[in-house]
């Protein structure tokens, strides 16, 4: 194997074809340079240089070779600033899970943003998951943090949800609803109306929350459709299939014969959770929880 401080030698008396010179930038004793360059030839088995009284050239062989030995390392500078940042977190990889509405949030895209800039050696890998799926993946390591709307339950208990923001309900409605035409609505006036929800079985915090928020008004969820996405939701209430309760970030779709008109009830809102390990994250995972707590959606 190659000796890299002979490879520095050899490119120190190429660039100045002096050993003299070249062994003052290098501190060295030109003898000592002399013996290394020397054994650098033996064990290529090839000359580097041409060497006279009065000149030192490169021979066709070292010529050939000197970008080979530039670019070795320079290899090995970037493995070595590589290792820094995979030491210090600021290189890799983050699996980031989201629920599907996050993926509208300002919070969301700016956190992304500002991440992105922050760290541009941490390659992020976005998985789009229900969050019981989030719980699963975070607790096995595929994930290494989720965004979500739903806290996990007490079984997972190696999870630890952080808040971030509760965002407002609004109500999606068919561009002709007569609803439309009203300020804001109230939920009682949406117990005759069938409700587009995520399916029973995924297991969503949106569900969760327009559940609690009818049982907290003693009011009856007349349940309609389902959308395993958000858009598929909001694509049924353009097809008159009913009406949703979503997240105020979604009004960003300007969805084509849907109107948006918010709830009356200040207390229709839904909480934005970041999930992680309690245990065991990695640095970069710490980078981004840092900066997605920071955010300010609003600015």
């Amino acid at each position: 194997m190659l000796d890299v401080r002979k490879l520095r030698y050899f490119i120190a008396v190429a660039d100045d074809l002096h050993f003299g010179r070249a062994a003052q930038r290098l501190h060295l004793a030109q003898p000592a340079l002399t013996r290394q360059i020397s054994a650098l030839e033996t064990q290529l088995g090839f000359s580097l240089f041409e060497r006279s009284s009065r000149n030192v050239s490169l021979t066709r062989e070292g010529l050939a070779f000197l970008p080979y030995a530039r670019n070795a390392l320079e290899q090995l500078s970037l493995a070595q600033s590589m290792a820094g940042k995979l030491a210090t977190g600021t290189a890799g990889h983050l699996s980031l899970g989201y629920a599907s509405s996050v993926a509208l949030s300002d919070r969301f895209t700016q956190a992304l943003q500002h991440f992105a800039q922050a760290y541009p050696d941490i390659r992020l890998n976005l998985i789009e998951e229900a969050s019981t799926a989030q719980w699963t993946q975070l607790r096995d390591g595929t994930l290494d943090i989720g965004l979500s709307r739903l806290p996990p339950p007490a079984e997972y208990h190696e999870l630890y949800a952080q808040p971030l923001e509760h965002e407002p309900l609004v109500l999606a409605l068919p561009a002709n609803d007569p609803l439309c035409q009203q300020h804001d609505v109230s939920l009682a006036q949406l117990q005759e109306r069938q409700l587009v929800l995520f399916p029973a079985d995924q297991g969503t915090g949106l569900n969760d929350t327009i559940e609690r928020l009818f049982n907290v008004h003693h009011l009856q969820l007349n349940r309609g459709p389902s959308g395993r996405q958000t858009t598929s939701i909001i694509a049924l209430v353009a097809a008159g299939q009913g009406v949703a309760l979503l997240p105020a970030c979604v009004q960003a779709l300007e969805k084509r014969g849907v109107c948006y008109r918010p709830l009356r009830e200040p207390e229709a809102t839904i909480e934005l959770l970041a999930i992680s390990r309690r245990e065991g994250r990695s640095p970069a995972a710490e980078a981004f929880l840092h900066i997605v707590s920071q955010q300010n959606p609003g600015a």
